[in-house]
């Protein structure tokens, strides 16, 4: 059987005859890596009848039932893959190096009681996985420790054991014999998550595997990586940072808009349980420029303080720069600024910062980036006991947010006075808002248009 050489692009997966130093399809350079495959592998076949035994079904006739879940012992994790672990399930968990994803997951197999679990790591040995386990917290009675990089051996190890839960780390350092390829590229990685997901499926195990990001920030390999799993989780955010923010960008089993809070502590990760007091600045009285945000992430409530700069172009040519927000939306809020409002910006650098590290998509909070924006323009300080949620729209109109009973009730939670929501949001009575967060009331200001919104920062308590 006669074996051919070809170039796979390992970026986008293109296929060349020849070894080309830029893709033409995705335009990256140097990506191309020669691989070997047999003939009888891209041979066109005849497709086979299937003999499996299934049968079309209609779908009034399908049984369902709810599935089997494993606590994580993580109240974030479990809230991100919306109520903990289903059985079966393939998990692909990424992020960039040093972000904590191996500390991540090895600090959820140590908590978990009363469930076997199999630590497969192609990329540390078993002492210096010993090593990292001793500084987290927790017991690790039936938790098994393997440091293999053949798929082979991996799964007959996890045949003999049984575990509940089998983590790869990472998927990128293992490869299988079944494919002539070097460990790492386009085709065994493929491959060895189409083996995974087959033994997941049948077995009943549940499987996360650990994948590394490129520098465009997207998981590392191809693209059909994704498309295996039944969620992808995204850890990330800035090593500077101590907080590290977990996303699902797919889940089959929960909601894609949750996130989950962590703290890189020495000793392992630390879950943030109100967010919002640390995201806040402690004293924010006499600073100009600075607005707090009541957002929503999932069903989360969080405040989250906006912080905007305005000064003259030094070079001519204005800028505009956004860390943790989208530089698009801030254009367009910026003219929406100029037009309705009246504020001259075009010959000056506007920069908007979303404290903590934080990346924020939330829209409810484009009027805080307005009022921390006018706030700099004007050297004066918001009162620091007011925070802001609502939509800009094109005409300047504040459009409506939802869950403002959760937006209110988390700023009346943190001692705020007063919040300024839009006026077409159904907003509850005094007595109802006494009764949302406790004894302690707040001064609810609907607004319609911007106008109104600054008017309001304007005038004090």
């Amino acid at each position: 059987m006669k074996a051919q050489t070809i170039y796979i692009c390992q970026q986008c997966g293109a296929k060349s005859p020849k070894m080309l130093g830029r893709c033409p399809v995705c335009g990256e350079w140097g990506t191309y890596v020669e691989e070997t495959i047999e003939r009888s592998s891209i041979a066109q076949k005849t497709p086979k009848v299937l003999t499996s035994g299934m049968v079309p079904k209609k779908l009034t006739d399908i049984e369902t039932a709810a599935e089997t879940r494993i606590d994580m012992q993580s109240n974030e994790l479990n809230r991100v893959l919306g109520g903990g672990l289903v059985q079966g399930s393939m998990i692909l968990l990424g992020g960039e190096p040093g972000i904590g994803k191996s500390t991540l997951a090895l600090q959820v197999l140590m908590r978990l009681e009363g469930h076997r679990t199999l630590y497969a790591s192609g990329e540390e040995s078993a002492r210096q996985l010993k090593m990292r386990a001793e500084r987290l917290a927790g017991s690790a009675d039936d938790m098994y420790i393997l440091s293999e990089t053949s798929l082979e051996k991996i799964l007959e190890h996890t045949t003999a054991l049984q575990p509940e839960i089998l983590v790869i780390d990472s998927i990128q350092t293992v490869g299988t014999e079944t494919i002539e390829a070097s460990i790492g590229s386009l085709s065994q990685v493929r491959e060895c998550a189409n083996i995974l997901l087959k033994y997941a499926k049948e077995t009943g195990t549940a499987c996360i595997i650990v994948g590394h990001i490129n520098k465009e920030g997207a998981i590392a390999g191809p693209k059909v990586l994704e498309h295996i799993v039944d969620t992808v989780l995204q850890f990330e955010g800035d090593q500077h940072y101590l907080y590290r923010i977990l996303r699902a960008q797919k889940n089959r089993f929960g909601n894609t808009s949750e996130l989950g809070i962590f703290e890189m502590r020495q000793d392992g990760l630390r879950e943030v349980t109100n967010p919002s007091e640390l995201l806040l600045t402690a004293d924010r009285s006499e600073l100009s420029g600075i607005a707090v945000a009541a957002a929503v992430e999932g069903i989360r409530p969080i405040l989250i303080e906006v912080q905007g700069l305005v000064s003259s172009a030094a070079y001519g040519t204005p800028q505009r720069s956004t860390t943790g927000f989208d530089q698009r939306r801030l254009n367009m809020l910026l003219a929406v600024l100029e037009k309705r409002i009246g504020f001259k910006l075009m010959q000056k650098d506007v920069f908007v910062n979303i404290a903590g590290g934080l990346r924020v998509n939330d829209p409810a909070i484009d009027l805080a980036i307005l009022a921390a924006v006018l706030s700099s323009n004007t050297d004066i300080a918001l009162p620091a006991d007011t925070c802001l949620t609502g939509e800009v729209g094109l005409a300047g109109e504040i459009r409506p947010v939802p869950r403002i009973e959760q937006r209110i009730m988390e700023a009346q939670k943190l001692g705020f006075k007063r919040i300024i929501v839009p006026a077409a949001n159904k907003i509850p009575a005094t007595g109802q808002q006494q009764s949302l967060a406790g004894s302690h009331s707040i001064e609810i200001c609907p607004v319609r248009k911007v106008q109104d919104a600054f008017r309001l920062l304007m005038r004090p308590l």
